[in-house]
């Protein structure tokens, strides 16, 4: 198994290294197709500035001939003139009838030269424009060389390390390959021993599936005739059963129990502080009562505030009630959480109080806005606080409702489903959170209506010290509630998971009077057990216990084998009752034989002995020893009493001896039947061995075709891989050649292009 779970890990390990390799290839191959397009481009690109560089050098070779022609013809027309000059000195006269001619012709010959002045000109600003374009053209070049060299340097390198990789990876694999291979000879050999076992454990299978199908057929019979009625079928009598007791739950109940029942004190405090100190506000704020009189709204709401203790401290006691229910001996879930009903109705007693002063609340801070020390920014808190008052009325009421659900269970199990347990415990831990808000934006807004408040002109320090007050309930308040709610969002899937389980097999509980019902058994039960408890005997000693710890674990001892031992037990004890009873007739008989042979020793001996009957130690012995007195002649008498102690040693003897030939058969036969039921649990052992060894057989092979398969589709694709690794190396080899060439390519003619661009700009210097 760990070899098998060792090359499932290293072929994930392949698997995921060849996906690696296989986008890296992606990758390699995308990059080789772009640098092709890109040569291509390139190619293109060169064979058109090669074209224009030839076009270019055709115009450069014509314009040079024509300059050279006209070079020549200005030579000749030169040569002319001056020989026209020299005719002209000999003949003036001639000169001057031909003057006319002269003048006509050199004008006709600078016209011309004008023209070719002109051209030469052109010539001579179009082959600098072409030498500017070669230069541009060479620079662009030279970078784009110098990119490309750049480019298939890093390629070369990815090359390099790609092919290092792929070595190193070839290398590990076929190592893996050879140790696999190993494994797998390994394993063969395994299994043809394998096959050799479960042909001896089929064999010794068959004979003991046929002696347990011979003892399932007499466990059925047993069990159809002595178990008639499973009550677990049935709902409503496995309600009656008691689950299994989880002590670890009863006692983190019992704590979250107590953690809650401090928050819950720690919030009535607060709110007992809240509705004081808003009493007194109201009696101060907007009139104070010491002055003038307050108002009829305010009176009657501060007659119902002083009323608050009543409804508020009950949820402290109904709290305190819930927690002093949940002990370490009893089952919490909701059908059996009868105290959760008085928590219940003292939260709705105390939701009728906050309904009850809402509207006279919301009237006194509407008084208060209308008065005219009210600004219009406190104006705008208390309409905020109007607002918040009704939040808080309206929270109050969604906990009461979820809370009253989770009372249905002990009350009505009808009415909420075990389904829906965890939505109304999830819907609690909201409602609690959106109390905190909305006690935080209270908080908020009260503290801005008190510093709004010390600002008023008629302000006092009593106001003050009480709106300091408030704010410090407030503040507590929202601290307390900030804590439940995270203490129930913290504990929300422990409520829900220990709040809802029932006995093993059922549903849920029927109804409240099955769960009480099951908690007076659970009590009867445990007085029971309690009834039952007695001193333990003494342990077994360990060194003991270690050595038939194997024979303990192996043996699988079901309630038939122990059965039949009670049964051959018993009827072993029966035969050693009827040989005690055999033995014990036949000693009654021996008594009698001996007390009847005694009457007559006594009878023969009384005649003969009468001068003995001084020495009464002797009495006893006479009449045990009368049989050989009898035999012997009358002439000695002192011989014949010394009989009856032979006599009684004799039968002590053949006692002692048959004692100790019955205790030795006893241990014999005490051997025996602890050895045989010794072989017959290493024969149970054995067949229990035989069937997992079976069954990790059967793992084994699978595990075996699993792993040659593995291998086999490894080998094909690392044979795949290396070949498509070899072609791809083979072609970006290829391709790098061939990029090479083109670039030396490039290179010649660039250099042969600078070459020629060198001597036409030679020429044109020339000229």
């Amino acid at each position: 198994m760990a070899a098998a779970a060792e090359l499932q890990g290293k072929y994930q390990k392949l698997a995921q290294e060849y996906s690696k390799l296989r986008a890296q290839n992606q990758v390699l191959k995308k990059g080789v197709v772009d640098e092709q397009a890109n040569s291509a481009s390139l190619k293109e690109q060169l064979k058109m500035k090669d074209q224009s560089l030839r076009k270019l050098q055709q115009e450069m070779d014509s314009l040079t001939f024509r300059n050279q022609q006209l070079a020549k013809r200005v030579e000749l027309l030169q040569d002319e003139l001056a020989l026209s000059e020299a005719r002209g000195k000999k003949n003036k006269k001639s000169a001057e009838s031909s003057s006319q001619l002269t003048q006509e012709q050199k004008s006709v010959f600078s016209e011309d030269l004008q023209k070719k002045i002109e051209e030469n000109e052109r010539l001579h600003i179009l082959f600098f424009e072409a030498d500017e374009q070669h230069k541009r053209l060479e620079a662009e070049l030279r970078t784009r060389l110098e990119v490309l060299e750049a480019d298939a340097a890093q390629h070369q390198a990815v090359v390099d390390s790609l092919t290092r990789k792929y070595t190193d990876t070839i290398e590990k694999l076929q190592n893996d390959k050879a140790k696999l291979e190993i494994k797998s000879q390994t394993l063969e050999r395994e299994a043809k021993d394998c096959r050799l076992r479960t042909e001896e454990c089929q064999q010794q299978l068959k004979n003991l599936q046929a002696a347990l199908g011979s003892r399932l057929e007499e466990s059925l019979c047993i069990i159809n005739e002595k178990v008639p009625f499973n009550d677990t079928r049935s709902n409503r009598y496995n309600a009656l059963n008691v689950p299994l007791h989880n002590r670890r739950y009863q006692l983190k109940l019992r704590d979250l129990a107590g953690q809650a029942l401090a928050f819950v004190q720690e919030l009535v405090a607060a709110l007992l502080n809240f509705h004081t100190y808003t009493e007194q506000k109201v009696q101060i704020f907007p009139i104070d009562s010491a002055t003038d009189t307050i108002s009829p709204l305010n009176q009657k709401f501060s007659q119902y505030l002083h009323e608050n203790a009543s409804y508020v401290r009950p949820l402290e006691e109904g709290m305190l009630h819930l927690f002093e229910s949940i002990t370490e001996d009893t089952v919490t879930v909701l059908e059996t959480s009868v105290k959760l009903k008085a928590f219940s109705e003292h939260l709705a007693s105390y939701l009728c109080f906050l309904r009850k002063i809402l509207p006279y609340q919301l009237k006194s801070l509407e008084e208060e806005c209308e008065s005219s020390l009210c600004t219009a920014a406190l104006r705008a808190r208390n309409m905020e606080l109007h607002r918040d008052m009704k939040r808080l009325t309206a929270v109050f009421e969604k906990l009461h409702t979820y809370i009253s659900l989770l009372v249905l269970p002990s009350t009505k199990p009808e009415g909420l489903l075990r389904t829906n347990y965890n939505l109304v415990f999830t819907n609690i831990a909201t409602s609690l959170h959106g109390f905190h808000d909305i006690l935080k934006d209270i908080s908020k807004h009260y503290s801005q209506k008190a510093t709004l408040e010390q600002d008023v002109p008629t302000a006092t320090q009593k106001l003050i010290t009480t709106n300091d007050c408030i704010l410090s309930s407030v503040v507590a308040l929202t601290n307390g509630v900030g804590k439940i709610a995270s203490f129930f969002s913290n504990n929300l899937d422990h409520f829900t998971a220990s709040l809802s389980y029932g006995p093993k097999g059922g549903t849920e509980f029927i109804s409240p009077v099955s769960a009480e019902c099951m908690l007076q058994y659970k009590k009867k039960a445990v007085a029971y057990m309690k009834s039952l408890k007695k001193p333990c005997a003494d342990s077994v000693p360990y060194e003991e216990a270690l050595a038939n710890r194997r024979v303990l674990l192996s043996s699988t001892e079901s309630r038939e084998g122990l059965a039949q031992q009670v049964q051959q037990s018993l009827e072993k004890i029966a035969k050693l009752e009827q040989e005690k009873e055999h033995w014990m007739l036949e000693a009654q008989l021996a008594k009698i034989k001996l007390e009847k042979e005694n009457q007559k020793l006594k009878n023969s001996l009384s005649g003969h002995l009468s001068e003995t009957i001084q020495d009464r130690s002797v009495l006893p012995n006479v009449a045990e020893q009368k049989k050989e007195t009898t035999e012997k002649s009358p002439r000695e008498p002192i011989k014949s009493t010394s009989l009856a102690p032979d006599v009684e040693s004799r039968e002590d003897l053949i006692k002692n001896h048959y004692m100790a030939r019955i205790a030795e058969l006893t241990s014999h036969l005490q051997l025996a039947d602890s050895k045989s039921v010794h072989f017959h649990a290493e024969c149970r052992a054995l067949a229990k061995r035989l069937s997992l060894a079976e069954k990790s057989k059967e793992s084994l092979t699978e595990e075996l075709k699993l792993a040659s398969q593995n291998i086999s589709r490894l080998q094909d694709e690392l044979m795949t891989t290396k070949r498509s690794y070899e072609d791809q190396l083979s072609m970006m080899s290829d391709h790098l050649c061939s990029m090479n060439e083109t670039l030396t390519k490039q290179r010649e003619e660039i250099d042969t292009l600078k070459m020629t661009s060198k001597g036409n700009s030679k020429k044109n210097k020339n000229r």
